[in-house]
């Protein structure tokens, strides 16, 4: 399989529960949801998207001709030795593109797997770490994981979402002209409903990529 990446760079994660860990992040270019052009937006499932994902073009990003390339390229990024690593895998939506063939071959390379996907598609087994956030609008298939992450507001039974198996249920506010105001309905959401923690894009916050 070619794999499309529009880009793979090293940072720490800025969002959920492994906030603040060094990572290298593997961004599959393409989505489900939205096709990425601007004048699409307007119709899309997830209109509130803040990520570019279209195309190749991205740092180190390309098309690999199979898994152990990829590989070899996110480790190379990550560099020797310097304790547990980590790669997490976006998009898009990377569930699109992330297949066993390339679990295998970063697992070879002594990486921890974290996926961040709409779960609107099933994941494949050997994910060491899975988190979902769903779009209103959209069949979630994937309702297990290690963290569900809600950018909020949206429409959703907040109540169906906490019968779901995750381990961990997080409230991002969503960014954008009303992002003070969506904050404050999210913190106002947790302190109502204790089993939801306040997720930050602390990236943003610190001017990380």
């Amino acid at each position: 399989m070619t794999y499309a990446v529009k880009e793979i760079f090293l940072t720490l994660q800025g969002e959920g529960v492994q906030q603040g860990s060094r990572a290298v992040f593997l961004r599959f270019a393409g989505c489900n949801l939205w096709t990425g052009r601007e004048e699409d937006r307007h119709k899309a499932i997830c209109q509130f998207c803040d990520t570019e994902f279209v195309g190749t073009d991205g740092v180190n990003g390309g098309k690999f001709a199979d898994a152990t390339a990829l590989a070899a390229r996110v480790a190379d990024i990550w560099g020797e030795g310097r304790g547990d690593r980590l790669v997490v895998i976006t998009g898009g939506e990377p569930l699109l593109q992330l297949d066993s063939p390339l679990i295998d071959a970063l697992h070879a390379e002594g990486f921890r797997i974290a996926v961040e996907s709409n779960g609107t598609i099933a994941a494949p087994e050997g994910i060491d770490w899975l988190c979902i956030s769903p779009k209103y609008g959209s069949e979630l298939v994937q309702s297990s994981g290690d963290e569900l992450k809600l950018v909020w507001p949206q429409p959703f039974d907040l109540d169906a979402l906490e019968a779901l198996d995750f381990d961990h249920f997080l409230i991002q506010p969503m960014d954008g002209e009303e992002v003070e105001a969506n904050t404050e309905a999210a913190i106002a959401l947790v302190m109502d409903r204790p089993n939801w923690r306040l997720t930050l894009q602390a990236h943003k916050l610190l001017g990380l990529a």
